[in-house]
């Protein structure tokens, strides 16, 4: 009943009062290496880049797995506009790291700004965007009712919106309503998506599809990859990626039972959060499975059984590695993660059953015979095994994941198309950046 009286009004009065208790928040997060020391003026809106000239488009892409989406939509913007200027902000401090490596040389990154009414004035005052695009669907009240203030056209892309979501926004409809109005388009990962969407009154959402189903294949460094290749030799490998709480004690427990059968077993942890390491460390142990940590430079000896891959930015390399691999954050109820890149790297996949985030892909990899879920840490070694033991099978399995994958794109060149209308004409971008 309280939601449905908070208008856009009342929110930018609670935020406007609540300014020392971001403060201490942000201290407190700063404290636990959640935010940029270095860079936390950023979150009060204060630029510490400048603004290039010419048309700026504004990407907000709130953490690492949005982050990877656009930069396909990046590329391609860059590709037909050269000199149209790019800003993408995330509010994570692993988001940045990887940006840093990715984006397109002349690109910058910032931190959002926190939704209070002087830090998002100062963001907007200063970058002055040509157009924003908002990935998925990290929608801060005052950051887009303000950019909608300046007649900046918006658009969400990638949208995605859970049950649980929508329910939340439903008991607040005077301040969704005029959030939603403010988008141009709306174009969400799924029809269920797009139809949640609608029922909050945004009647321009439609699907369009998954724009992670579009990325490239994951890059690897192929000396690494024969380095590691080497190492390993015939010992039968497996890989537990984007593993969280919880999920490292059911690969663990899977990988005692394998080694009961192949005594020579090898499991790879890629944790989704690598400052789990300690903990995932000290569960090795406690199952006594030696174990060896890339990110201190320790090597895989004949009597290791778990590697801890405790580093950003190599899941590509791992996932090139591995024949067989659990897709971690689907046993904890996090949604899982992205399906289509171990699918494009020749990978038998296993899911536990919480798929959300991934809904469409894993339906059609469990279709097609590419998906195994599990509920458990003893289904996982089941099948683990079956994977080991019948070479025919898991390449089956691969082959079918990769093909359905090929299957699964199209949403970069939809969005493209929306966004048209929306973009600075090819000269006049040039002609700002040779007046540059």
């Amino acid at each position: 009943m309280i939601g449905r009286l908070i208008t856009p009004a009342l929110y930018r009065c609670a935020t406007t009062l609540a300014g020392p208790a971001i403060h201490l928040l942000l201290a407190r997060r700063r404290r636990r290496d959640k935010e940029d020391g270095a860079r936390i003026a950023e979150r009060w809106g204060f630029a510490s880049k400048a603004r290039p000239a010419g048309p700026l488009v504004w990407l907000h892409a709130a953490s690492v797995g949005e982050s990877l989406a656009v930069l396909p939509l990046i590329d391609a913007l860059r590709r037909e506009r050269p000199a149209l200027g790019v800003l993408v902000t995330s509010g994570t401090v692993t988001s940045a790291q990887l940006l840093a490596e990715r984006l397109p040389r002349d690109a910058l990154h910032q931190y959002v700004p926190v939704d209070r009414l002087s830090a998002v004035r100062r963001f907007l005052a200063r970058w002055q965007p040509t157009l924003a695009l908002w990935v998925e669907s990290e929608l801060w009240p005052n950051l887009v009712l303000e950019t909608a203030a300046r007649n900046v056209p918006m658009v969400m892309l990638n949208a995605r919106l859970s049950a649980r979501s929508a329910s939340r926004w439903q008991s607040m409809p005077r301040l969704i309503g005029p959030m939603l109005a403010s988008f141009r388009a709306i174009l969400a990962q799924s029809e269920d998506d797009a139809a949640r969407f609608r029922t909050l009154g945004a009647g321009q959402a439609r699907h369009v599809g998954n724009l992670k189903y579009d990325a490239p294949v994951l890059r690897h460094d192929e000396r690494a990859l024969a380095d590691l290749r080497a190492t390993i030799g015939e010992r039968p490998l497996w890989l537990a990626a984007s593993t969280h709480n919880g999920e490292e004690e059911a690969a663990l427990r899977a990988h005692r039972h394998a080694l009961q059968r192949w005594p020579t077993a090898l499991l790879i942890i890629v944790p989704r959060h690598p400052k789990r390491a300690d903990t995932i460390a000290a569960l090795a142990d406690g199952a006594g499975l030696p174990l060896a940590r890339r990110s201190k430079g320790e090597t895989i000896e004949a009597n290791t059984r778990v590697y801890l891959a405790d580093t950003l930015g190599e899941l590509g390399l791992f996932y090139a590695l591995a024949p067989i691999v659990f897709v971690g954050g689907s046993l904890t109820p996090v949604g899982g993660h992205n399906l289509i890149e171990p699918a494009r790297l020749d990978c038998a996949l296993i899911t536990g059953p919480d798929v959300t985030n991934s809904f469409d892909a894993a339906a059609a990899l469990t279709r097609g015979s590419a998906l195994i879920t599990v509920r458990d840490g003893d289904e996982l070694a089941h099948v683990v095994e079956g994977f080991v033991a019948d070479p025919a099978r898991r390449h089956y399995a691969a082959e079918s994941a990769r093909a359905i994958a090929a299957t699964l794109g199209g949403a970069l060149d939809e969005t493209l198309k929306t966004l048209e209308p929306y973009l600075p004409s090819r000269e006049t971008a040039h002609s700002s950046h040779a007046r540059a």
